[in-house]
């Protein structure tokens, strides 16, 4: 009896020991790679880096991570010229398969999210006394349309407190556009005009986080908080 207790204590032990060894191997490779993603330009600052599963020491003999949590706060997209906030960004990163020495590393499968406030949003497109040139709404040059959440797949546009009307928002790859705007009724006197369509307006994102691009389907969705963009990538290049 006593040797089988002093056994048991030995396992409890030693499992102990391979437990905190796991753990304390996956948060260096964790800080690791925060800091090379951001040295490799995937990411315009340091994320938040979680890789998931356990145990992570036999994950690293096989050289591929199962499932990587990268998430951020503090990124920036554009469009070259202009950017602004990406807000709560988080993707997972699945298949994620490094070289020994983590100098490398390609995603098999990613998928994430962000939000750009519409005021924000506005920042990209053009001026709006470009959009509603020839029209006798008094904008100024440096003027901007407002925009907001106008319900499920279109946003709200108005110049001051004059409405502009309601469109819808897409995209081609990254490249988002929003059009569908028709002057309101209001708009529409102001500016001696009726039923007058506004020009399609959008903007491409040059550099998106972790590598990755917007979804081919629902890659923008308006939300009351602002514009979700989602994005997804295969065979990325995390690293090198």
């Amino acid at each position: 009896m006593r040797g089988w207790l002093k056994a048991t204590i030995g396992l409890v032990v030693l499992s102990g020991l391979l437990l905190g060894a796991d753990r304390i191997a996956v948060g260096v490779a964790e800080d690791e790679a925060a800091d090379r993603m951001v040295k490799s330009g995937r990411m315009g600052q340091r994320p938040d880096v979680s890789i998931e599963g356990f145990p992570f020491l036999t994950q690293v003999l096989s050289m591929k991570l199962d499932d990587v949590r990268v998430s951020s706060d503090g990124l920036t997209v554009g469009d070259g010229s202009r950017q602004v906030a990406l807000h709560s960004f988080k993707a997972k990163l699945a298949g994620v398969e490094v070289s020994d020495s983590m100098n490398s590393a390609t995603v098999a499968h990613g998928t994430g999210s962000g939000v750009i406030s519409y005021p924000d949003l506005a920042q990209l497109l053009p001026p709006a006394s470009q959009l509603l040139h020839g029209t006798k709404l008094p904008v100024g040059s440096g003027s901007r349309l407002s925009l907001s959440y106008g319900g499920p797949g279109k946003v709200k546009a108005s110049l001051g407190p004059v409405a502009i009307g309601e469109g819808t928002v897409h995209n081609d790859g990254n490249t988002v556009t929003v059009d569908g705007f028709r002057l309101s009724s209001l708009a529409g006197m102001i500016a001696g005009m009726t039923d007058q369509q506004i020009e399609p307006m959008g903007f491409t994102l040059d550099t998106l986080p972790a590598g990755l691009k917007l979804a081919v389907k629902d890659g923008v969705t308006p939300l009351p908080e602002g514009l979700q963009l989602t994005f997804e990538g295969k065979d990325v290049k995390l690293l090198g």
